[in-house]
């Protein structure tokens, strides 16, 4: 079973890498609870019913609850105009940090600096776009649109750095956070698995 296309057709992407690196493949699925949810890091009422009701009727068919497919090639009358708020977020010193960590060590430090990143924005409805590296970005106002999304992506930069700051890692991290806000043109998904994103061509502002 592809875990990470069950949760791109909920809706929750955003999760992957939290359920890549805890092991949470076809096998386990059917068996998390609520509160193996809330030890993943899911802080979301909201989100963990959804899996919740997906695992049940996954449990009940024997495969996935069935799901609106997204279409690998939206065609251009898919593509849309809106407000659009981006944040990309890295962590300062990470070439350094390469040179001091083992591998391993650094691997576990960047899964779990990308879990923080996941969990913290999804507290402010932001959709985690793609991970590149030490890099992550970030979309609030897409794919849903919410009051004050500008808003809720400075307050999750705030809580991101705040997060970030206080994780118990062999080197102390920090993260910088940008954000633009403007009018975009939402159009084609490309790539495939983690490469994987939407195209946000800029209207102007971001």
């Amino acid at each position: 079973m592809d875990i990470a296309a069950w949760l791109r057709g909920l809706g929750l992407q955003q999760y992957e890498s939290v359920f890549r690196d805890n092991d949470i493949d076809g096998a386990v699925l059917p068996n998390l609870t609520a509160e193996d949810l809330k030890d993943l890091g899911i802080t979301s009422v909201g989100h963990r019913r959804r899996l919740l009701g997906a695992i049940a009727a996954l449990n009940e068919s024997g495969k996935p609850a069935a799901i609106t497919p997204v279409p690998d090639r939206p065609s251009p009358a898919d593509a849309e105009r809106r407000q659009l708020t981006v944040m990309f977020c890295d962590l300062v010193g990470s070439t350094e940090l390469s040179t001091t960590l083992d591998p391993e060590d650094l691997r576990e430090v960047i899964g779990a600096y990308h879990r923080c990143v996941a969990q913290t924005v999804g507290r402010f409805a932001g959709f985690v776009a793609k991970y590149m590296g030490d890099g992550v970005l970030v979309y609030f106002g897409y794919p849903q649109a919410h009051e004050y999304d500008a808003e809720r992506a400075v307050r999750a930069g705030l809580a991101l750095i705040e997060g970030i700051s206080e994780m118990r890692t062999p080197e102390p991290l920090r993260v910088r956070v940008g954000l633009a806000t403007g009018l975009v043109v939402v159009g084609d998904l490309i790539g495939t698995g983690a490469a994987q994103e939407h195209v946000a061509d800029a209207g102007g502002g971001v």
